[in-house]
């Protein structure tokens, strides 16, 4: 069985505004968090220096087949603040993965991250062709597996050895995952929450 993945959209809410990921958003992109080894620490690329190998970073994103990017865009300033993507998960029926994800530190601490989720949560189960979205940290990235289990992710296991982080040494990845049926209580306690701070990425 072959998984589509969630097409490409325009998702808002008051918070964000996601849009699909161009060349057009990467001079705010890097403006935001390029060149920051806090921002870009548990993500699975070496800190981008310079605009370009950030523009180069997108455009993989881009133009292969397994990720759907977003650059996430704040309501409050209209300027793209990180990105985030859907991706494919071989060997799982009806599943898609959230992740890829980072944003500028200006933003950390706020509403962003989990108006974000709410939204790509939503726009996945929506289309009727995903039952579950996987979300999945490094160990050690304990504020992001904190984020995660406040929107309402289950740990499902960690996958150890599971890939080399930039630096060279293993990565050890924990997983979490949110199935359709259980997303309508997660988003109602969301929705009636107030914004509190959900995490920088992961």
């Amino acid at each position: 069985m072959t998984t589509q993945l969630p097409a490409p959209a325009v998702l808002q809410d008051d918070v964000v505004r996601l849009e699909p990921l161009s060349p057009d958003h990467v001079p705010d992109l890097f403006s935001a968090g390029g060149g920051d080894d806090e921002v870009w620490r548990w993500m699975p690329v070496a800190t981008p220096r310079t605009e370009a190998e950030l523009g180069k970073i997108a455009r993989l994103l881009m133009d292969d087949d397994v990720h759907v990017p977003f650059a996430v865009v704040t309501k409050e300033t209209g300027r793209a603040v990180g990105w985030t993507t859907y991706a494919d998960m071989p060997g799982f029926d009806a599943s898609v993965e959230i992740g890829w994800t980072w944003y500028g530190r200006s933003v950390w601490r706020t509403a962003v991250n989990t108006a974000c989720k709410v939204l790509l949560i939503d726009h996945a189960f929506a289309s009727g062709h995903h039952n579950r979205v996987l979300l999945k940290t490094d160990v050690l990235n304990l504020r992001s597996q904190n984020a995660i289990r406040r929107i309402g992710g289950v740990h499902e296991g960690t996958l150890r050895r599971h890939r080399r982080r930039p630096d060279g040494t293993w990565r050890d990845t924990v997983c979490f995952g949110i199935l359709d049926d259980e997303w309508p209580e997660h988003r109602a306690r969301l929705r009636a929450r107030p914004p509190v701070a959900s995490g920088d990425g992961h």
